[in-house]
């Protein structure tokens, strides 16, 4: 049992590398407006046909902590839920004996939740091309949400509670989100942001984060410019020479995984890689480490916070 726990450890780990170096190339289409506006449609997305209809106590599994906190707001009973790690779970799910562990978000037992004859498999869009097909292979009624936004998570929510007659409870999240959105612009006005470079690491390596992925919408609604708005993916593989020459006001560190080690290594990044001292940004001080509890792949709804902790390096001297 401990060596296969360690071998699906090792397992996540090279998913989580894979995937931030590229392979979120293959999930529909679905970037939401920058606005608060929840406008538009194709935030879901649907796998094969789904076995319960809404009002028949659909057996649920989730995958992810992000969807996991999606069912408790909903206020649904699940069957399966995913390993808890770094991120804690609903309590309601932990304590729940009926409620089954599935495995971690990068590496679900199949075997496990095929026993479980879910009605709904719900797992975050970001993984969609690693374990879409899996899902098809095994027969099971899949959908997949897109968390890459803020906008994208209050929208996802509003549709399942189409689905699972929870209409009620999803509004009471939009309008919440509507009110908490507003106060924060109107406490900002029309205050020009900085320009941002946002990086994104997992052991060993990093990448540049676009206002396409969900720590690159939460920048923007906080009022910052990223420097990579050019760029229709959410990540990108840049040189150093490239984020120079782009000269962002301030640099975002944070981490998809692990991320003690990460700020590790980028600490050793920027002192021993002589091109980061000729960064405006490193020269004034203006580089910061970003929690690992607010600035994940998949929007949660802890983003008020996530703007809050963004504040004093957008807006204040840092």
């Amino acid at each position: 049992m401990r060596r296969s726990k360690r071998r699906r450890g090792a397992v996540s780990l090279c998913l989580a590398a894979s995937l931030l170096c590229g392979a979120f190339t293959g999930c529909v289409d679905q970037y939401p407006d920058k606005t608060a506006s929840l406008g538009g449609d194709g935030y879901l997305v649907e796998g094969s046909t789904a076995r319960a209809k809404a009002g028949e106590n659909p057996r649920i599994v989730v995958t992810s902590a992000a969807t996991c906190n999606n069912m408790e707001l909903l206020e649904m009973e699940l069957v399966g839920r995913p390993t808890e790690m770094t991120t804690p779970l609903p309590e309601r799910y932990m304590e729940d004996e009926d409620c089954v562990d599935v495995g971690s978000p990068m590496a679900p037992d199949i075997e496990i939740i095929s026993s479980l004859e879910p009605d709904y498999l719900i797992g975050p869009a970001t993984l969609q091309p690693a374990f879409e097909s899996q899902f098809q292979d095994a027969d099971l009624p899949y959908l997949f949400l897109n968390l890459k936004s803020v906008q994208g998570l209050y929208k996802s929510i509003e549709q399942l509670g189409e689905i699972f007659d929870r209409q009620e409870q999803a509004q009471a999240c939009v309008e919440e989100f509507e009110t908490l959105y507003t106060e924060y612009r109107e406490k900002h006005g029309d205050r020009e942001g900085p320009s941002v470079l946002i990086l994104m690491g997992v052991p060993g390596a990093y990448i540049v984060a676009t206002p396409n992925s969900y720590v690159g919408n939460l920048v923007e609604l906080a009022g910052g410019r990223n420097v990579y708005s050019d760029v229709e993916d959410e990540f990108l593989q840049a040189n150093t020479e490239d984020m120079k020459n782009r000269d962002p006001d301030i640099i975002l560190r944070c981490a998809h995984a692990m991320p003690d080690v990460v700020r590790e290594m980028f600490a050793e990044e920027f002192e021993t890689n002589d091109i980061w001292k000729h960064f405006r940004a490193v020269e004034e001080g203006r580089v910061y480490d970003l929690t690992y509890d607010n600035f994940g792949m998949s929007a949660k709804f802890n983003w008020p916070d996530a703007l809050e902790e963004l504040e004093p390096y957008l807006y204040g001297e840092g």
